[in-house]
């Protein structure tokens, strides 16, 4: 029977290791987000793993592939273990994560509508302006007859629709 295992890929080579899994009829999973980052001053989206460096794998080890195959498999590191075997993952989990509406990196526009969720600005409506580095983003707020530009982190933003 089929069941579920949890991969540590090396660095940067999560592809690879997908590509090379899939020949050897090993079911592969990772889960991506859309994520805007700049790039050379503009503002790109790219496709970037939820879980980086990390692979969800579905094979029958008795069938073959052996684990001792898979993990010798370009691009894997090695299976996430608890002692000598390889941790099962519940098939649920795999199910719930597919299933989930995953967008934790919104992609913001300069004019669009945001609230703050936290802090002495919590739930008033702001602009959103511009990235401010990584991590932060400027908001325009209209407070007291006056806009005054704010400097606020990005988790403690969202989208109104």
């Amino acid at each position: 029977m089929k069941k579920w295992y949890l991969l540590y890929c090396k660095n940067n080579e999560i592809e690879r290791a997908i590509v090379n899994l899939e020949r050897i009829g090993v079911a592969c999973y990772t889960p991506f987000v859309n994520k805007e980052v700049i790039r050379r001053g503009k503002k790109v989206v790219v496709k970037t793993p939820l879980f980086p460096s990390y692979l969800f794998v579905q094979f029958d080890y008795e069938c073959g592939p052996s684990f001792t195959t898979v993990r010798s498999t370009r691009g894997v590191a090695d299976f996430i273990r608890f002692g000598q075997t390889p941790k099962e993952i519940p098939p649920e989990l795999i199910t719930q994560i597919q299933l989930r509406n995953v967008n934790t990196e919104v992609a913001l526009i300069a004019g669009d509508k945001v609230k703050v969720n936290q802090g002495a600005i919590q739930e008033v409506q702001a602009i959103f302006l511009e990235p401010d580095g990584d991590k932060r983003s400027m908001l325009l707020l209209h407070m007291i007859n006056r806009e005054v530009k704010v400097s606020v982190d990005n988790k403690n933003i969202r989208k109104v629709v």
